[in-house]
Order: C-alpha cells, then sequence, then structure tokens
C-alpha cells in the first residue's frame, strides 16, 4: 500500500516511544521506507540500535554531525521524506513546531521541511489540557499538521484521560491517508456543522448552543481517510479543520445553497443545527424601545428542511445520506421517526438535554438509526465519536461499490 514511499520518523521523548519499533514494522511491511530521526529525549525511551536494525536505516540524532552537515544533511532529510511523521509527540516538541523554534536537530527538520507532518501526541492528561498546549494544537492544525489521536487511556503515569498516543496501526492508517491511501480515497463527502443564525435585526439574532465540534471533529475524521471534504460551517466557536474545502455561511438558505452547490458528493453528513425558524420580518436597522414596553411582533417563517430536500432529491443523490438528530427526551423514538420523515439512510441521535453537557462539550453519547435498527455507542470524545462514525461511513460506501 505504501510501496516506493519515504518516510521521515522523528520519535519524541515520551513513554509512548517504545511503540515506534512496532511501526517502523508495520511501515516497511506495507512498503514503505523509513528514516528515522531520535530526539535526545527519545534515546532514553528507545536504541539507536533498535530503530537503525528496523528501518535497516541509519539513525540521525544530531544536529551537528559533521559527516552529514557537511552536506546540509538536514535540509536533504527534510526534503527526500513524502511525509514527515512524529511518534510520541511530547507537548515540548509541539510547542517548537507552532511556534517556530528550531534547537536540535528534530525541530529543525520540521521546520525546514517542504512535505505535510503528521504528529501522534503522547503525554499526561493535564499537560494535554493545558492552555498552552491546546492553544499550539490549535496553531498546528490550522498551519495544515495532520493528527494521528491522542485518544483516552490509562496513563504510565498511573493517570487517566485524554494524552494517551494512539496504537501504530491507527498511526498506520493516518500515514496511508495522508499519503492518498485511505479507504476514502477518491470519495467526495459534504458535511455541515455549527449553528445558523437567523437575524432579527443587524445586531441580533436567533441561534442554538451548538459549538460546531462534532461536525468539525467528523469532517476532520474522513479527510484523515483521504475523503475530499467540503465542510459546510455556520458560524461555530471550534475552528474548522485544515485540510478541507471550507464554506462559511450564517443562515439556513445560505446553508442549503452552499449545499446545492456543492453536490455530487458520495455521501452527505448534516452535522449543523439548522434553526428551524427564521424571523420573516427581520428589521434593517436596529430596533429600539421606546418606553411604551410592548415588545417587537417578530413573525416568524419556516425555514428550509436541508436533510430532507437532499435526501428526496431524484437525480444526484449521495449513496449515503446521514442526519443527526439532537433531543432532549425520547431519543431514540424521535430519531427512528425523524429519519422516516426525512428519507435518509441514518441517523446520529444524542441527548442534549442540559444534564448531559453535550452541546458545547467534549464527549458525547451516540445511537446510530438505520434500516437493521439501533446501535448505541458509550459515552466517549467526541473526536473518538467521529473516527468510529467515519470508519463506518468508509464501510458504508465501499459496500456500495463506486
Amino acid at each position: 500500500m505504501l510501496a516506493g514511499k519515504r518516510i521521515l520518523l522523528i520519535v519524541g521523548g515520551g513513554i509512548a516511544a517504545f511503540k515506534a519499533p512496532e511501526l517502523i514494522r508495520l511501515l516497511r511491511g506495507a512498503g514503505a521506507s523509513v528514516s528515522p530521526v531520535l530526539t535526545k529525549a527519545g534515546a532514553q525511551f528507545v536504541t539507536p540500535l533498535t530503530l537503525s536494525s528496523l528501518a535497516g536505516e541509519a539513525v540521525h540524532d544530531d544536529l551537528f554531525d559533521l559527516t552529514h552537515e557537511a552536506e546540509i544533511g538536514h535540509i536533504q532529510l527534510s526534503r527526500a521524506a513524502d511525509l514527515v511523521v512524529v511518534v510520541a509527540a511530547t507537548a515540548d516538541l509541539m510547542a517548537k513546531l507552532a511556534n517556530g523554534l528550531a534547537n536540535d536537530l528534530a525541530s529543525t527538520l520540521l521546520l525546514a521541511t517542504d512535505k505535510r507532518v503528521l504528529v501522534a501526541p503522547a503525554m499526561n492528561v493535564r499537560m494535554w489540557d493545558h492552555p498552552a498546549t491546546q492553544r499550539n494544537v490549535a496553531t498546528l492544525k490550522s498551519d495544515g499538521v495532520l493528527f494521528a489521536g491522542p485518544t483516552s487511556g490509562d496513563m504510565a503515569c498511573g493517570e487517566f484521560g485524554e494524552g494517551r498516543m494512539v496504537e501504530p496501526a491507527e498511526i498506520l492508517s493516518a500515514i496511508e491517508a495522508a499519503l492518498g491511501q485511505g479507504p476514502l480515497n477518491g470519495r467526495h463527502i459534504l458535511v455541515t456543522s455549527g449553528p445558523t443564525h437567523e437575524p432579527i435585526d443587524p445586531v441580533r439574532y436567533i441561534a442554538n448552543r451548538s459549538s460546531g465540534a462534532q461536525g468539525t471533529a467528523l469532517a476532520a475524521a474522513l479527510r484523515d481517510l483521504g475523503a475530499r471534504v467540503t465542510f459546510v460551517t455556520g458560524p461555530a466557536t471550534v475552528p474548522p479543520p485544515a485540510g478541507v474545502e471550507l464554506v462559511r455561511v450564517e443562515t439556513a438558505r445560505e446553508m442549503l445553497a452552499a449545499v446545492e452547490a456543492a453536490l455530487p458528493a458520495d455521501a452527505a453528513i448534516f452535522a449543523a443545527a439548522v434553526a428551524d425558524w427564521r424571523v420573516a420580518n427581520a428589521a434593517a436597522r436596529k430596533m429600539k424601545k421606546d418606553g411604551s414596553g410592548a415588545a417587537p411582533a417578530l413573525e416568524f417563517a419556516e425555514n428550509p428542511d436541508i436533510l430532507a430536500t437532499v435526501s428526496q432529491r431524484k437525480a444526484g443523490r449521495p449513496q449515503l445520506v446521514v442526519g443527526f438528530a439532537a433531543e432532549t427526551h425520547e431519543v431514540e423514538r424521535h430519531a427512528a421517526e425523524k429519519r422516516a420523515r426525512k428519507g435518509c439512510d441514518w441517523i446520529v441521535a444524542n441527548d442534549v438535554s442540559p444534564e448531559s453537557g453535550v452541546m458545547g462539550g467534549r464527549e458525547n453519547a451516540v445511537t446510530i438509526i438505520d434500516s437493521s435498527g439501533a446501535e448505541r455507542w458509550d459515552r466517549m470524545d467526541k473526536a473518538e465519536v467521529a473516527r468510529r462514525l467515519a470508519a463506518r461511513i468508509a464501510r458504508a460506501l465501499g459496500a456500495n461499490g463506486k
């Protein structure tokens, strides 16, 4: 699958570095060649001999190696690869990459490369959650750096939470997707996300509490499986993912127009929390109190039903149409009724009642409603929900054929 591809593999200084040898084994088994780079901290967890033996190449670990640097070795290393991969990407390594620091071989290579970079973070949950790390993550994603994980789980330090490096097999899948070898390679998938804002006047609007986090995570997961993703988003609070075709909208009618313009697509995933109603008599100027105590009379009109419009297309309907149902009670019953009413293939249902903390939060618990019944998923990070849903979509499209 990766025959002829060259991977520059940077191994950082986290306990998860012990997984690097297994990743090298998987990469070479898939036909790739691997140039290992070991940081000083990484050498505390895995030896140069181990990496070189598995890679079949010398390990690079010194920026000032006279033999290699006589020919500007760090520039050649950074340019010769098809992809740069960082495993056990520590908070320190990611901070260097986000801020353009280059004081050792690994950080210099990352700054000098003209190829895409994929990082697999590995750190303590508190370090991952720290605002500084999250700022760096946002910067890296906006710069187009790809991420494999992290995931939640038990850590070597004895704590539990997000920050655990994903397994080598998952990193291999991310590498294949980054090099155009993913299961959704050649597929076009449309994803909507975020809320819509329906104006009352030029400064006020009707909206909802959707952050856009789940739709954004799903677009990123589909991208990582090799899909060409058109991402139509309302004014979400989370930043959009890199590496997608971004279309920003405000209102439901703008979203429908953007969706129709993006078709045809192999699949359409409607994760946006679209307002059901808009103000038909929105004011052209800011409304003012007149001292009478009377509230302005707002007239409402129903917004277009984007999910039903696409699901019921007679021509050019995507092979797979997936809707979302955000419910506060009788979740599965309402979701099943919505699927039948709209005509979509799947409904991803979740409980967004205030006590669930789902809307605007980092975790989600969903149920997939399709023609075979209900598939319930335990509560997990929204990024993990996105990865699992993207894999399910890939399987469905594979079964349908191109």
